[in-house]
Order: structure tokens, then sequence, then C-alpha cells
């Protein structure tokens, strides 16, 4: 069960690495700005081909090696979970390197050619697509948070009937493995990190709400539609995530004060099939919106206007990763390598959505 666990996992990863540079605008290449006109050019079709072939082939491999690895040797869950996430960090790492020497690649390329020298750089505001918008009210994301903290109370009606251990750590199987003394903080402990997750997604939706619609300088109505398709699932995702998170440990929590709930199968079935679902979701948002809603599906065919194109942010993008522009109000943009969004490191609010939950959580389990 833990080799098939993994093995679907890194399948997964080998493949969304592999397809990346497919799922991305026509117009970002690699964290690169690329005008129209351009956007078609051989060579960076080469460097899209070569960094997805590369990835496959090397994640393949990869896998290939540890089936045969795990299968020959009848080795025990840890050294199998051990291999496991070990060949998951050579995956990415391997992506990361070659997605920052094609970076570096299609920067000169642009610079050599100078793309872009010769249009006039424009950047569209439109203020009617935020009456369109149909990302997910903030009240949605906040509909769970009642049901955390009525599972706080119920936890603290039935504390004296709490076994004397309380899980912190669950295995592949569905089973806990790890375990600390009762009290009144550990029994609650798994909630409380609950809580502040639920509380990060509203943030962040809340947020992600008000950046702005940006649209394509040259093909603006059809661009309108991507971006608006892009945010609603955007934010659909983002509430899936949200509720099985609530669900899985929901359950869990109840499982600590009614041992005998659900039993081994149901343990078992309810991670297997959160990552299930997480997994599913995101694979159909992926390959179905794309980055920016590249891979929506349109009815219009828009010809580029000539001679315009959009502002060319790369400055604002370090190494095309980590966007950081101080006059930028938009706490979350648009990732310029991957499906989703990212954080504007030049805004101090975004520190505090992000990076302070995370601190909250860290501590919470530092204390268990």
């Amino acid at each position: 069960m833990v080799l098939t666990l993994f093995l679907a996992i890194i399948l997964f990863l080998t493949i969304m690495q592999a397809v990346i540079p497919y799922l991305l605008k026509k117009t970002i290449v690699f964290g690169v700005t690329i005008p129209e006109g351009h956007t078609d050019d051989k060579t960076l079709a080469v460097y899209k081909k070569t960094y997805s072939a590369t990835i496959f082939f090397m994640g393949s491999i990869g896998l290939l090696i540890y089936v045969f690895w795990a299968l020959s040797n009848h080795l025990q869950e840890e050294k199998i979970v051990f291999a496991g996430l070990i060949l998951q960090f050579g995956i990415l790492l391997i992506s990361m390197a070659l997605y920052l020497y094609f970076h570096i690649r299609t920067t000169i390329r642009k610079r050599e050619h100078k793309w872009g020298d010769n249009l006039k750089r424009v950047r569209v505001a439109d203020l009617t697509s935020r009456s369109n918008d149909e990302m997910l009210p903030s009240l949605m994301f906040a509909l769970p948070i009642p049901i955390t903290l009525g599972l706080i109370g119920y936890t603290a009606i039935q504390y004296g009937a709490m076994p004397d251990l309380i899980p912190t750590h669950w295995g592949p199987n569905g089973q806990p493995d790890a375990f600390t003394e009762k009290n009144r903080f550990s029994v609650i402990a798994l909630l409380l990190i609950l809580l502040v997750m639920q509380g990060m997604m509203l943030a962040i939706n809340t947020f992600t709400k008000k950046s702005g619609v940006k649209l394509n300088a040259s093909k603006r109505n059809s661009s309108r539609i991507q971006q608006l398709t892009f945010r609603k699932y955007t934010s659909w995702l983002l509430f899936l995530v949200s509720i099985s998170m609530t669900v899985l440990l929901g359950f869990l929590q109840l499982t600590t004060i009614h041992g005998d709930l659900g039993g081994p199968f149901l343990m078992m079935a309810m991670p297997l099939g959160f990552l299930f679902v997480i997994l599913l979701a995101t694979a159909v948002y992926a390959f179905k919106v794309g980055q920016g809603g590249s891979r929506v599906q349109l009815e219009i065919d828009e010809e580029p206007i000539a001679g315009v194109t959009d502002p060319d942010d790369d400055a604002f993008w370090k190494a095309g990763v980590f966007y950081v522009n101080k006059n930028d109000p938009s706490i979350f943009v648009e990732k310029r390598f991957g499906v989703g969004w990212t954080m504007n490191f030049g805004n101090p609010m975004g520190y505090l959505i992000i990076f302070v939950p995370l601190l909250i959580i860290s501590i919470i389990s530092f204390l268990l």
C-alpha cells in the first residue's frame, strides 16, 4: 500500500513538472515576458521540449529504479517512505535546475534579439471585469470555521473520556504512529492547526479576489474571458482543499475521541480519499484551465492588436519566480512558472497572511 501510494504521488509529480511549460501563457516562457509575434519562436519551442522530455525521462527512470529496488529487497515501510521522499525531492531539484538554465537562455535570447523594443507598451486597466468576477465570496471560506469551533467545544466536553495518549501523527495506513500525553492543549492541537489553516485560506481568497485583473494588451477580449475563468476555478479549488481538509482532520479528531469510530478500513480510506480528490482536482484544474486561463477554450478568434505589447515586468521577477514590487498593491499575483498564485514579496501584508500562520502551526507542532 505504501509503495502504491508513493508511486501515484511520484508519477503525478513527474507528469505535472514535465508539462508545466505547456500550461502557461504563450507570452510567458520560463518566467520571461515574450511579446506577441515572438511566442512561436522555434528556439523557445526547443527549450520547452527539452525541459519536458528531460523531466519525464529522469522521473520515469527514477520511478522504475525505485519500484525495482523496493520490490527486490522486501523493505520496511520506513525505508520505502524515506526513499520515496528523496526521489520526490530529486525530481523537484532537477526541475528547478533545468528551469533556471532555460530561464537564463530565454532571457539572453530576448535581449540579443531585442524583442519588444519596437512595440508600444500598454498596461490595460479593466474596471468592468470586477463586476463579472465569479470568485467565491469570503463567506464561503468562513463556513468551515464554526465546524472546527464546534469540534473544539465537543472535545472539551469529552475530555475526561479521551485516552491518556493523544495521536500526533498518522502513518500511510491511516493508523496513529506517534503520540503525546493528554492535556488541555494536546487534545485540541490538531483542531487549532486546522483553524489556522482555514483562516489562512480565507485570507488568501479574500486578497486574491482584490488583486488586479491583468489583461493582454493585444488580445483584450479573449484574455478577459481567460482571466475571469482562471480566477473562478482557482477559488473553487482552494475551497475544495479547505473543505476536504476540514473533513479529514475533523474525522481524525473524532477517532481520537471515539477510538472505535470507522474501523481500520475507514482510517485508511479517508487519507487516501483526501489525496485522490486533491490530486484529481489539481490535474483537472491545470489541464482544463492552465495558468492564467491559457487552456480555456474560447468561442472567439481574436486577432492581436498590432504594434502593442504588455509592460515588461521582468525586473520585478527575481529568477522569474519571486515577485518583488513595492509599488504594486496586489498581495497575490499569478505565477510565472507553475499554475496558481504566488505572493508579492514586496508587500508586507503577504508575510502576515502566509508566514505568520505557518509560524503558528510550527509552534503548535513543537509544543506537542
